[in-house]
């Protein structure tokens, strides 16, 4: 839209089926959209217009709500349903505090996509060969991109706890400070469409594909979740003598109880599972532990004024509004119906039956369409219109025929 239709309070409008769209293109049956695929109204946020730092020609981004013309939220936005999330909450006098650390891969650009993903050339003319996690140095051949990655940060007003070098090879992560769950969803797509545009500037490809790497670490997207009193401000997940909480039990068993029927909603692509397939760093299981990376469920170690739950299910390719809607349903139905936990686990375990996850797509997506608290939570259109896209992607997936068949099955009698 031009800035001066913008200033006008012109309304944009957008096909409903445009939330349906799946990341080839294409679309499900009308059904599941309005046969008649009507409008919907983009209301944009005015804490999210945003002067976009990295372009030449001067535009802006507005962040909206996809809204009907009765001004109800529309069931089918991701956004909506995050924002339901939150008002039940607050029907409770409670308000969710979370947290997002994003993964993702710096490559060279990639012309060829039958061709692995390869690192960038740095200043020192040499590409990253690995050994470089968690080094101080080792984003220095990237000076130029994380620079300007850092300002447009500041430009766009979003703030940062850490940054790093991940494990995988050309792999970084950031860590968004903690706050209220739409600001964080809001703070989380902005950077990766940042991350994106600033690196076409400097002749770079930034991935936030799950497994975009063979024999390498995949990228997640961990969600750190607490919950405070409105008002007071005060953790409900420790009580005053700063032990942990009959909510804080609770919460935990409602985050077992939904992440098998949510995987979908955390890996909703076919390479999601990918990267759950090798649990290293990547618990497929709903487990809990204190301070155990192998389980799916983890309480980091801190004071019992921070105490709080990662979710560490959704990988780097998941859509933050939607996993962290999940994951906060997930626990406050467990509120809710004082759901217990299972025992905490310790150590290396084995993964029992029950807190097991889907470990394809199609597994995931036969679980949610069997759940009647994914119906429950976010209400049948969105549930049947989700798996009706998502279920395109993977047939387009399975029309193909893939290197590793070719290479290792031709040659079969």
């Amino acid at each position: 839209m031009t800035a001066a239709g913008f200033l006008e309070g012109r309304r944009l409008q957008m096909a409903r089926g445009v939330l349906l769209q799946c990341i080839m293109g294409g679309y499900p049956e009308a059904r599941f959209y309005g046969s008649d695929d009507g409008d919907l109204a983009l209301v944009p946020d005015p804490a999210h217009i945003h002067r976009l730092p990295w372009s030449q020609q001067p535009r802006a981004l507005a962040i909206c709500d996809a809204d009907e013309f009765s001004g109800e939220s529309s069931r089918l936005s991701t956004r909506g349903q995050l924002k339901a999330v939150i008002a039940r909450y607050a029907a409770r006098g409670l308000a969710p505090v979370v947290a997002t650390e994003l993964e993702f891969f710096v490559f060279a650009p990639n012309t060829d996509p039958t061709q692995p993903f390869r690192p960038p050339v740095g200043l020192d003319g040499r590409r990253e060969d690995g050994f470089s996690a968690f080094s101080i140095s080792s984003n220095n051949g990237l000076r130029p991109f994380f620079s300007e990655v850092y300002q447009c940060m500041a430009v766009l007003g979003l703030p940062r706890d850490t940054f790093m070098h991940e494990m995988g090879v050309s792999q970084f992560e950031i860590n968004l400070l903690h706050g209220d769950p739409l600001l964080l969803a809001d703070q989380t797509f902005l950077f990766k469409h940042l991350l994106k545009e600033v690196a076409l500037k400097h002749g770079l490809t930034v991935v936030c594909m799950a497994k975009p790497l063979a024999h390498t670490a995949g990228s997640s997207m961990h969600i750190h979740q607490s919950v405070v009193e409105l008002g007071s401000g005060r953790n409900v997940f420790s009580d005053e003598a700063g032990q942990p909480t009959a909510t804080f039990r609770h919460f935990i068993g409602g985050q077992q109880a939904g992440m098998g029927d949510f995987t979908a909603l955390f890996a909703p692509n076919v390479n999601s599972y990918q990267r759950l397939f090798h649990p290293y760093a990547s618990p497929n299981n709903a487990c809990w532990s204190h301070d155990n990376r192998s389980a799916g469920l983890r309480i980091p170690a801190s004071s019992p004024l921070a105490r709080r739950v990662e979710n560490r299910l959704p990988g780097a390719d998941a859509n933050p509004y939607l996993a962290i809607a999940a994951s906060l349903a997930a626990g406050l139905y467990g509120i809710e119906h004082k759901l217990e936990p299972s025992a905490a686990i310790e150590g290396a375990f084995d993964v029992p039956q029950a807190l097991s996850l889907p470990c394809t797509l199609h597994a995931a997506l036969e679980r949610l369409k069997g759940s009647h608290l994914a119906i429950e939570l976010f209400g049948t259109e969105f549930i049947e219109g989700y798996i009706a896209s998502k279920t395109l992607e993977l047939t387009s997936f399975q029309d193909e025929i893939t290197p590793w068949e070719r290479r290792v099955l031709a040659a079969q009698a």
